[in-house]
Order: structure tokens, then sequence, then C-alpha cells
């Protein structure tokens, strides 16, 4: 069970534009989300259950169909891919997959110090497609930023959770070999190439309350 509050847009993101350093197509994309979870999952923020991905057609769009395959076999394996196509939509033979999600679960480090098991405490996903391969990791939670969701500091929560966040940026973009581009702002938070960016507090010493969006 979740004991975090989730925001419905990210607080901060993350993208790796790879098209210099990796081909595009789904089993590079694959090939590049194993590596990307394994990094993640020697830090603890994902342990890959299944995946998820949508379908398109060329000069088309969307299908509006989303497909999910339960993790039997590791990332890496080759026969992954064919496993992926086979659950293409029978209505759209030509149909082509969009965006990988890895979806899992991560841990996080509460204020006296005790781990929790969280389900998507971190997303992950890759793009197959043909202009050009990139990746994306999201993070939807306040336990990587100064203050929680209500505006009240938190400094025990972010210094166990915070600085994770910042291993696994920096681990990643070793990993891929390209730095990532921070995200654009939203409601909920403002990306750095290190996490998130701590906003200027009020005179009272609290930040935003953002519980009316949550």
């Amino acid at each position: 069970m979740s004991k975090l509050m989730r925001a419905p847009r990210e607080c901060g993101s993350w993208f790796w534009d790879l098209d210099e350093v990796a081909e595009p197509g789904l089993e590079s994309a694959l090939a590049t989300a194993s590596r990307m979870s394994e990094a993640l999952v020697g830090l603890e923020l994902l342990a890959p259950a299944k995946l998820e991905f949508g379908w398109y057609v060329l000069d088309i769009g969307t299908t509006g169909i989303r497909s999910s395959l339960e993790l039997t076999t590791q990332l890496g394996d080759p026969s992954l891919p064919e496993r992926l196509l086979g659950s293409r939509p029978a209505a759209f033979p030509s149909a082509k997959i969009d965006d990988v999600h890895v979806i899992g679960t991560g841990k996080w480090i509460d204020a006296a110090g005790q781990s929790h098991q969280e389900p998507q405490l971190v997303d992950l996903s890759v793009s197959p497609a043909p202009t050009g391969l990139s990746a994306d990791l999201s993070v939807h939670h306040d336990i990587w930023a100064w203050y929680d969701f209500s505006g009240k500091p938190h400094p025990e929560v972010y210094h166990h959770n915070a600085p994770r966040l910042a291993a696994a940026l920096q681990e990643l973009s070793r990993v891929l070999g390209v730095s990532p581009e921070p995200g654009d702002p939203t409601y909920f938070g403002s990306s750095t190439p290190e996490g998130l960016a701590i906003p200027e507090a009020y005179e009272d010493g609290l930040g935003p309350d953002l519980t009316s969006r949550l």
C-alpha cells in the first residue's frame, strides 16, 4: 500500500537525447532501458516488474491502445522485443510501439531513517522512435523536495532521499554517456541537473501549499 501522496504531474523530470550515442528502434530502446534499470536497481530506486507501452501508426498517430507485459525475464533478454511485438493490436497490423515505460517499486526513507517500498517511486521510459532514441526519468513525490506538499520543511526526509536522486542522475548520465536536460517546471516542482529546485520560503518559513491539486 502506498504511504506517499503522488502528484498528478511530475515534480521533476529529466530527458536524455541519445540520438548520437545509440541506434533508434525497439531492441536498442530495451537495451538502454536495461542499462538504466540496472543503475536504478543498484540505488534501490526501481525494481522492474512490468512494461507498459502504447501503439501508433505512422502518418496517422496513436491508436489509443496500451499494452502491459509482466517481466518474467530480464530486460536484456533477447526474446523480449518479439514478446512486446507479439501483443500488437489485431486491428492495427502496422502499428509500432511508442514509449516503453518500466514499472516497478523503489525504496524511500522516512524522517526516522526507516525504509519503505513505494510503487512507481521513479518513472522510467525509453522512446524507440525512428527519429532518434531518447529516455526520460520523472518523480511525482515530495520526498525529493525540501518542502512537503503542504509547504512544511521536512529536512530529514530531504537529506535521506534527495542525495539518492542526485546520485541516480549522475550514474544514469555516466551509463548513457550523455547529460540530461531538466524538464519544464510544473505546478509541483522545478528540475535542476542535480534534482529539484528549492523554492523561496515565505515569511513564515513555509513553502507553497500544493495540496489543493493533489
